[in-house]
């Protein structure tokens, strides 16, 4: 997993100036709708919606777009309705690439996201073919300059944390589904704040890419994938130098 917790935080560095220019606030307003419909608008009886909601405080979503989307998924207000879709595929290098997307037109999207995969040397994989790889786990990344690695420990297992693994110069704190919000109010309660914090699909194998060109052409890709307008999450097992990562991202 060495370099993916880096590039989890990039990715969530990138979502918040992506939305100074409004390019992430469909997407938190698409999760927010889709959650309300499922679970109703309590956030504290609706999981997902708390989850959809402390993205949406990340990118600066205004409060009435927020009250707003939630009414949409109750069916209080007129608007588009969404289905989870769910596209498998492998990138350049063999690295398997899982996508999440919320969709109002299901043929659009597949043709579109079948469209980036063959553009940038990736291609679509059948049902089942990638997702046995990855499990939902909670993942909140924190700098390792603000806490010892043996305090993190204590403070995370006494909280439920699965794993915690220094990667790089962030802490990835691993938890179930069930326990990561115990875990971030455990973190939030030691005044630690965190680089970011989502429930993830986390590969139980990593595909090493060392080679410049084929790293630089997935993380392309994955970019790519990333900016769709339907996309709600890209997962992928690659194991990436951090030097790579970070030249990419700069």
């Amino acid at each position: 997993m060495s370099g993916h917790s880096k590039w989890a935080g990039i990715k969530h560095k990138k979502a918040v100036v992506d939305a100074q220019r409004g390019k992430a606030f469909s997407k938190v307003v698409r999760e927010i709708t889709v959650a309300a419909k499922q679970g109703g608008g309590s956030p504290d009886a609706n999981p997902r919606l708390r989850l959809a909601m402390a993205k949406a405080r990340d990118v600066n979503l205004p409060k009435d777009k927020i009250e707003q989307a939630i009414k949409k998924g109750l069916g209080e207000l007129p608007g588009v309705s969404y289905e989870e879709m769910v596209i498998e595929g492998y990138g350049p290098g063999g690295v398997a690439i899982l996508v999440e997307a919320l969709t109002d037109n299901r043929n659009r999207s597949s043709a579109e996201l079948r469209n980036v995969f063959s553009k940038h040397g990736g291609n679509l994989a059948g049902a089942g073919s990638v997702s046995w790889l990855f499990q939902k786990k909670g993942s909140i990344l924190v700098k390792a300059s603000l806490i010892e690695e043996d305090r993190l420990m204590t403070i995370g297992l006494e909280a439920g944390a699965e794993d915690i693994r220094l990667e790089g110069d962030l802490f990835a704190v691993i938890t179930t589904p069930h326990e990561f919000e115990t875990v971030k109010q455990a973190l939030a309660t030691q005044q630690l704040t965190w680089e970011s914090a989502d429930l993830a699909m986390v590969p139980s194998s990593s595909v090493r890419v060392d080679d410049p060109h084929t790293a630089k052409q997935l993380l392309t890709l994955l970019d790519a994938l990333e900016d769709h307008d339907d996309v709600q999450h890209v997962s992928a097992n690659f194991d990436i130098p951090d030097a790579i990562l970070a030249e990419h991202a700069a």
